[in-house]
């Protein structure tokens, strides 16, 4: 499955006992913002998609644009890989400007970000943001759950409680450590180590998951989507292999219990972040891999 360069080779196999029996397949969701006409308004241009648990916006904003939140139901992440922009995000607790090359989770409850010099923004929500998720171009594509996919469960608060926490994304790589990845009490966002031109094909990283989709959240460059469905007795639910070429911005949100891997393959730089809802226990296990892990504490483990 994984290549014995990836990091993730080293993750505790889920016991083959623990996988529910597969009934039904939901699709893969290919969505090319660029090629999507945006929610326009006085803030900007923006973009929605999602995936059953969680959704990002996608926002090029003009000076002075607030994006606001009146009565935000949980916490949701602003990410800020634009190094041009600044913003002040304001909470019940007060203000902080924050500059590009960011990371914030926002506290529940009224909170907004304003726009001093402009560049993009992504925010990624939970689904319970209703009113957000009814925005998305792929929405009807959630009228239905799609199956395989557990709902979601908020995580442990912090000791400190909820409030405003910003981080650098400016985090060397370290050997044995894969990604850079930070989670909330709803949300968990891995940006991958960006690379420069086409990814080996000899050192792939085909693998599954048992019940949770993964967003994979193209910021710059191309990638290959390799999406294959296992076979199982019911030969009605098969799939076809994928092979899908999304430029960016664009997200795929993979679905369980696809075989999947993603291929880097643009000649310049290709930035990937990987999001999932709620955070993945096989990874906050990993020591040192959440690089926020003081702030936010796993459940209990039974």
């Amino acid at each position: 499955m994984y290549h014995s360069s990836d990091p993730r080779a080293a993750l505790a196999a889920k016991p083959a006992a623990a996988a529910a029996p597969v009934t039904a397949y939901g699709a893969c969701e290919y969505v090319r913002f660029y090629d999507e006409q945006p929610v326009a308004g006085p803030e900007g241009k923006t973009w929605y998609a999602r995936g059953q648990n969680f959704l990002i916006a996608i926002t090029d904003p003009v000076a002075g644009a607030v994006l606001a939140r009146d009565a935000q139901p949980d916490e949701y992440a602003v990410i800020l890989d634009d190094p041009k922009i600044e913003v002040e995000i304001v909470t019940e607790n007060g203000a902080q400007v924050v500059k590009g090359g960011s990371l914030a989770f926002l506290p529940p409850g009224k909170s907004s970000v304003k726009v001093i010099q402009p560049g993009r923004i992504v925010r990624m929500f939970t689904t319970q943001s209703s009113d957000l998720a009814a925005k998305c171009i792929n929405a009807a594509a959630y009228k239905d759950p799609k199956p395989a996919v557990a709902p979601a469960r908020q995580w442990p608060m912090p000791k400190d409680g909820l409030k405003l926490r910003v981080y650098s994304l400016d985090v060397p790589p370290e050997p044995g450590r894969f990604g850079r990845i930070w989670r909330c009490t709803t949300l968990m966002v891995n940006y991958i180590d960006p690379r420069q031109g086409p990814r080996d094909p000899t050192t792939l990283s085909p693998h599954h998951h048992d019940d949770f989709e993964q967003g994979s959240l193209a910021l710059e460059g191309e990638f290959l989507h390799h999406i294959r469905w296992p076979w199982v007795p019911n030969k009605h639910i098969w799939r076809d292999d994928q092979h899908e070429l999304c430029g960016s911005p664009s997200i795929a949100v993979i679905p369980p219990p696809s075989v999947h891997t993603t291929e880097a393959v643009g000649k310049g730089l290709n930035q990937l972040v990987d999001l999932f809802c709620p955070p993945r226990m096989d990874f906050s296990l990993k020591p040192g891999w959440v690089l926020n892990a003081d702030d936010y504490p796993m459940p209990e483990q039974k």
